[in-house]
């Protein structure tokens, strides 16, 4: 066999058993060109196949029944059996014959459970070959060859058949789009869905605008706005018809289908064409968060429908659409589609002639609150109170007495479902509008903002939903510090303050100790829980080592980092960075840039690892990072860049450009400091493997086991600083304060069976005796321990480390397994 594995050879082989005039041995022959082509027709293996065309049409009716005879040795495997059939297929062509039509019937049932098939490989001949003896394609089957159509590498032939494929109009095995299809029973439905899928370019053209609106003059605005939205509501569902993945492939059943994909797009804009509505301005907005989230092997879902998405927000002229630009600019991370929400918000400033700024202030609705974070909602004889308690809204409920009730009353379900349904939405919009605009506003340190005070009083302290934000934080008005309870602004003394001129969002750097410790009193005194962390913000002062240094820091250098957390949580705090890949490639640091400073902050990164597969995921992104120096430049500069598996960084120059040197530590602005630092230190507090309560073995070939350990329960950084100090005033007031004491790193706390360590950093445990590790595994978004009062929002470690003292302190009461057989 090994002398005949050219398609030469084969082609000369072949050509003298046909000479011998044996189909038997031709059919044989065919056969071992099909294993060692592995069904591939193209290129020079095509000379092969063209032999046997060209075989008179009783000589192929031999061969196809001799092939047809020899269908068993393919075996149990679909991909051999199926390049059988597609051979069979490929030699019968014209020929009235039909010997393996059962079988390709189930070869082709079996293909419908997959997401593509590679277009050389020919399997599209079956289709062709089921269609030609008047058999419809199964619509799965008709899914799994538009879907081989849209591939990179395909062939003309796959791409024709795929656009005959009409029916169904979009590919089963998504809910919406099934949904669609049972909802275009007429025509004209069928047509927009037809349109839906013309949706190709980046952005809708003139053309396609024409001819969505005509198709929205036939059948209603409304109608087609209720449709559209029922079925947007089910995008991002499990698919109703599995695939089975092959074991390279990525997570296939929880991305899109890509043939449907475009039809999203085209919704999307159609969407836009109509009058405006709060609904379609959500439901855009959903669409896009769903779009980009994360699928393992993929990356982010489809980023092209969600850029469509917002494409159609900025078509659309209304308060909603603009609100949820700006809602989704908090959030969302991938850097195309938060490209295109700058440039849409950047737009729609201009034309009012305000500031970006500005347009995200104005952008933030009431969602129906009469006065700062309430609403009263008559439904009947019911009443519902939507009230903003810290970072949630919630609906209470009375009923026709005017008593408290803990459900919703019947009456309201059976009367007022539409009004219902309208507040339970409203609840929800509030709560992801609040944490965007918490993030927004914990971001406003760096922006040198200031407003007047009649502006700020409107968008901010009396706005009906920020003014839940703004009335927890401490403000700068004409010099003097405020924060607002008991109805009124108040000084450090609870003086009102009434009036002002300019009003600016204060910060702990640069204040004296007293008076920074004096505000936290001040806030505690009045039970004010600040949404992020102000008053106690930690404050990074340069040190003599950053001063001996002078260009750069090495304050979180040689750290451990989960690539794919860092990277999520550096684009939330505005930092520019890109995933490093274990291929040979470069890419500059993690950045940050600074424009209302002048200036820009790298912190220098590298991979981690060398084994494919161990070190990185299955797309070849590397799990870990290492860290090196942070630094800032003029943000003009020329940026640095370096391997991603490590070296050197150097300064990229272009056209002559010359050596642009780090800017001086020192003369970098205190604030400016402190805050990218404080970037830095939640990055490493957050990603760091020592953080990671399992991996007390080192991880892979236990490498990391002395940083683990030197994390783990090793000095405080800043953050955890500010959390012992926080703990010395919230242990004694704790329930089980008699068993708890802070001392150094960690909080003691004495249960029945042992006494327990817990460091103040990583929340990892020691107990006694010999302080062993204790491994225990926090829940992925763990409840907040009923603590009492807690000054700020946001410390999910300190959460963490009070909820283990709580399960050690009465630890003869613990039943989960896997930790009484660490006790």
């Amino acid at each position: 066999m090994s002398a005949f594995r050219t398609p030469r050879s084969h082609t000369d082989r072949l050509r003298n058993r046909i000479a011998d005039g044996d189909m038997v041995r031709v059919a044989e022959e065919a056969l071992r060109v099909v294993d060692f082509s592995r069904g591939t027709w193209g290129g020079r293996w095509e000379q092969v196949l063209n032999q046997l065309r060209d075989l008179p049409a009783e000589r192929r009716r031999e061969l196809l029944h001799a092939l047809a005879d020899r269908f068993g040795q393919a075996g149990d495997d679909t991909e051999d059996r199926c390049r059988h059939l597609a051979l069979c297929g490929l030699v019968s062509e014209d020929l009235d014959d039909d010997p393996l039509a059962a079988e390709r019937h189930r070869a082709l049932d079996d293909l419908a459970r997959r997401q593509t098939f590679w277009y050389a490989a020919r399997f599209d001949v079956l289709a062709r070959a089921e269609l030609a003896a008047g058999r419809p394609l199964p619509p799965p089957v008709v899914a799994v060859v538009r879907r081989a159509s849209l591939d990179a590498y395909r062939g003309d032939d796959l791409t024709v058949l795929a656009r005959q494929l009409t029916d169904p109009v979009l590919n089963v095995g998504e809910a919406w789009a099934e949904q669609a299809m049972r909802d275009a029973t007429t025509p004209d439905w069928q047509a927009l869905l037809r349109h839906l899928l013309t949706a190709t370019a980046s952005k809708p053209t003139a053309k396609w605008d024409k001819g969505a609106r005509a198709l929205l003059e036939t059948l209603g605005t409304e109608a087609v706005r209720e449709r559209l939205l029922s079925w947007l509501a089910l995008v991002g569902r499990p698919r109703t018809l599995q695939l089975e993945p092959r074991a390279w492939d990525p997570d296939i059943n929880s991305a899109y289908d890509p043939y449907n994909a475009t039809a999203l797009r085209g919704l999307a804009w159609l969407l836009s064409l109509l009058p405006p509505h709060p609904g379609t301005a959500r439901a855009l907005g959903a669409l896009v968060e769903t779009s980009l989230r994360k699928v393992a092997g993929i990356g982010p879902r489809n980023p092209k429908v969600a850029n469509a998405g917002v494409v159609a927000l900025a078509r659309i002229d209304s308060e909603a659409a603009l609100a949820e630009l700006a809602r989704l600019a908090t959030r969302v991370t991938y850097k195309n589609t938060a490209k295109l929400l700058d440039t849409a918000l950047e737009a729609r400033a201009t034309a009012l002639g305000l500031s970006r700024e500005e347009i995200e202030e104005l952008a933030v609705p009431a969602y129906g609150l009469t006065e700062v974070g309430r609403a009263t909602h008559r439904l009947g004889e019911a009443t519902a109170l939507l009230e903003i308690q810290g970072t949630r809204a919630v609906l209470v409920w009375r009923n026709a007495v005017g008593k408290p009730v803990k459900s919703v009353p019947a009456v309201v379900k059976r009367d007022h479902a539409d009004e219902l349904k309208e507040l339970k939405t409203a609840v929800k919009d509030i709560d992801k509008m609040l944490s965007a605009q918490s993030e927004r506003l914990d971001r406003q340190f760096l922006a040198r903002r200031s407003w007047s005070y009649a502006v700020w009083r409107e968008r901010y302290l009396d706005h009906p939903l920020v003014g839940t934000l703004a009335r927890r934080l401490l403000w700068t008005i004409d010099g003097r510090t405020a924060g607002y309870a008991d109805g009124e602004l108040r000084t450090l003394a609870d003086e009102p303050l009434t009036r002002g001129t300019r009003v600016e969002l204060w910060h702990p750097v640069g204040r004296e100790p007293a008076e920074i410790v004096a505000w936290r009193d001040w806030l505690e005194r009045h039970g004010i829980t600040q949404p992020f962390k102000q008053a106690h913000r930690e404050i990074y002062l340069l040190t003599d080592a950053e001063r001996a240094t002078r260009t750069y820091s090495n304050r979180f250098a040689a750290h451990v980092l989960r690539q794919h957390q860092f990277n999520s949580l550096a684009a939330i705090r505005g930092w520019r960075n890109k995933l490093r890949l274990c291929v040979d490639d470069s890419a500059p640091p993690a950045t940050r840039e600074l424009p209302q400073w002048g200036l820009r902050a790298e912190y220098w990164i590298e991979g981690d690892g060398e084994e494919y597969g161990v070190d990185t995921t299955d797309s070849g992104s590397y799990l870990r990072l290492r860290t090196d120096q942070v630094r800032f430049y003029p943000i003009d500069a020329p940026e640095n860049w370096a391997h991603c598996y490590g070296g050197e960084y150097a300064m990229w120059l272009r056209d002559g450009q010359d050596p642009v040197a780090p800017v001086p530590l020192e003369d970098i602005p205190p604030l400016v400091l402190s805050e990218v630092l404080r970037d830095v230190d939640l990055f490493v507090g957050v990603s760091s493997i020592g953080n990671d309560p399992t991996w007390q073995d080192g991880g892979p070939g236990g490498r990391f086991q002395e940083y683990w350990t030197s994390y783990g329960f090793g000095e405080l950084n800043q953050s955890a600083e500010t959390r012992r100090l926080l703990l010395e005033h919230l242990v004694p007031r704790l329930a089980i304060a008699d068993r708890c004491t802070l001392e150094g790193r960690f909080l003691h706390v004495k249960g029945d069976r042992h006494t327990y360590k817990i460091h103040l950093g990583s929340g990892n445990i020691l107990r006694t005796p010999n302080d062993q590790y204790l491994c225990i595994v926090p829940k992925s978004d763990p409840s907040a321990p009923r603590t009492g009062y807690l000054p700020y929002e946001g410390d999910r470690m300190l959460a963490v480390i009070l909820s283990k003292a709580m399960l050690l302190a009465e630890d003869t009461r613990i039943t989960d397994p896997s930790i009484l057989s660490q006790l």
